[in-house]
């Protein structure tokens, strides 16, 4: 995929928003191509009581994220929907933004899986997860 229509992509997706909840959250898309999609989370109004970063928030960022990458595989003609979602929380962070990454790790017709890290601004991990979502016909 020519850096062009990476960047047509990402404005695309830009534009349509990242939902309901993922907008409240403060999640803004980064960078979306085939097979990785970036985005990034305030920590600020995402944390619990100690005030640090809600461990239901990385997966929120992750399930967000980790669709779009599926959704691009999937094409314009379906949809997806998350099945599963392991996330494994390493460490929090109580300011600044968190940075999640979507990979795309296996992908057919029906099934397609994303590995997603999400990290502090120091580049320390914060939370692995990995989705799995179904693609249906529209």
């Amino acid at each position: 995929m020519t850096e062009d229509v990476s960047k047509d992509l990402t404005a695309f997706l830009q534009q349509a928003g990242m939902g309901a909840l993922g907008t409240r959250m403060g999640i803004e898309l980064i960078e979306a191509r085939p097979g990785l999609v970036v985005a990034t989370m305030p920590v600020a109004g995402n944390t619990q009581p100690y005030g640090l970063l809600h461990g239901g928030a990385s997966a929120v960022l992750a399930e967000t994220i980790g669709s779009l990458v599926s959704a691009i595989h999937a094409g314009p003609d379906a949809l997806v929907v998350g099945v599963d979602l392991n996330c494994t929380h390493h460490k929090s962070a109580r300011e600044g933004l968190v940075t999640g990454r979507a990979t795309l790790i296996a992908a057919g017709r029906t099934l397609a899986s994303s590995a997603v890290a999400i990290t502090d601004e120091a580049g320390n991990p914060i939370c692995t997860a990995r989705l799995t979502c179904l693609i249906r016909p529209k």
